[in-house]
């Protein structure tokens, strides 16, 4: 049944209601004495003065006398002297025998009795309608409920199993409630976010096999690398020609370490670079500086003796990202200074290039950003990034400075 129809049919039973208690009241206000009667019983006893077996007993009355003696009187009648019939709004009138007036008759007042009963039938019309009402509203309610309330609880849990991962249970579909149609399109979604999970989970499994291919075959060269440049590390004839071959050794190791963490990462789903910080003795960063400045471009670096905390292979990645930075956008010398500030080690590297935009500064360490001045050089906006991300996860900090000239990266390196 439709919203409409229950409230018209509700409001024609109002309406009905109050047109009954209206109709009874006016009958109640309109209710007169039959004049008919009375007479009747009034010459019926003037009549029949002496032989009251021939009195009229249709209407309720007492017979008095002269004296206000009763005479006569019906089961239910009630007033018995004239000022009881006053009281009680009866009718007196004179009994007149020959001519003389030999008593009165006090004939009852019948509009109480119509009045209790005209009260008793809108009592009961009220309790007939409120009933019938009563059993509409239960009715409409159930139908809101198993028609609205329920689906609609249906539609709800379905959403909480969905959001929870749970794509293989499908939706019940009932197109007689209101949310039929609506039910189709939720299920429509099920089915459709469960082969997009499927297409996800098997565009996931080729990439780890790709990602483990590669990283097979990029071991392959390396290793070569790696045992071509000890062997010329071993048949160099001078220092400079060892150095060189030492750099490549290193960097070979630490892209076989690269290499070994993109497989595990791809492999075990980590969304996060690993960085395991211990204690190192400072004097392990000149290693470290001379292995990423390949173009020997900074001269000699003096390092506090201190006790830092690093991840070894994060912070060379940190000095490679920074160097190489100044190699490729500022192509200059490359100034170093270290000291001990508070709870850090401070290590300044400065470069003599044109710097950047002090508005792009704050923004350069986030992901894919790079200075508005360097458009017409490589790069993917990675390097600050990472570089911020080791430190940070070393308990250290990175912060980023033009000069007069040139560009400088910060690196405070957390002491022990």
């Amino acid at each position: 049944m439709k919203k409409g129809i229950i409230f018209t049919v509700l409001s024609i039973l109002f309406i009905i209601e109050l047109v009954v208690c209206i109709l009874s009241i006016n009958r109640v206000s309109s209710v007169k004495q039959d004049t008919i009667k009375v007479n009747e019983v009034v010459k019926l006893i003037e009549s029949n003065y002496n032989d009251e077996s021939k009195y009229s007993k249709e209407l309720e009355y007492t017979l008095i006398d002269t004296n206000e003696t009763v005479l006569f009187k019906t089961s239910k009648a009630k007033s018995e002297s004239i000022n009881d019939a006053v009281q009680n709004n009866d009718i007196i009138l004179d009994i007149v025998v020959d001519g003389n007036i030999v008593g009165k008759v006090l004939i009852q007042n019948n509009t109480n009795k119509q009045l209790s009963y005209t009260k008793t039938y809108i009592i009961v019309v009220i309790i007939a309608m409120s009933f019938v009402q009563l059993m509409i509203f239960i009715y409409y309610f159930y139908h809101m409920d198993k028609n609205i309330v329920k689906p609609f609880n249906e539609l709800n849990d379905f959403a909480a199993r969905v959001a929870q991962g749970n794509l293989d249970m499908p939706l019940y579909m009932d197109k007689k409630h209101v949310f039929g149609s609506f039910t189709e399109s939720f299920d429509l979604m099920r089915t459709e976010l469960k082969k997009a999970r499927i297409a996800e989970k098997k565009a996931n499994d080729q990439k780890k096999e790709i990602v483990a291919k590669l990283s097979h075959d990029i071991k392959t060269p390396v290793a070569s690398i790696k045992s071509t440049s000890e062997v010329g590390y071993e048949l160099a004839t001078n220092e400079k020609e060892k150095n060189y071959f030492n750099l490549i050794n290193v960097k070979a190791d630490q892209i076989k370490v690269l290499v070994d963490n993109l497989f595990n990462s791809s492999i075990n789903e980590i969304t996060e670079i690993d960085v395991n910080p211990s204690n190192y003795s400072s004097s392990i960063l000149k290693q470290l500086i001379k292995n990423s400045d390949y173009l020997n471009r900074i001269n000699e670096v003096v390092i506090p003796d201190c006790t830092i905390y690093i991840d070894k292979m994060r912070m060379q990645q940190t000095f490679d990202n920074v160097i190489n930075n100044s190699y490729k956008y500022a192509n200059t010398n490359i100034d170093i200074n270290i000291e001990l500030i508070e709870e850090y080690l401070k290590v300044t590297i400065r470069d003599y290039g044109k710097g950047v935009d002090e508005l792009d500064l704050p923004l350069l360490k986030e992901k894919y950003k790079r200075g508005s001045n360097v458009t017409d050089e490589d790069g993917a906006g990675l390097g600050l990034h990472l570089a911020n991300y080791f430190m940070e996860n070393m308990n250290g900090k990175l912060e980023l400075a033009n000069d007069e000239p040139g560009f400088k990266v910060i690196l405070f390196i957390r002491l022990i």
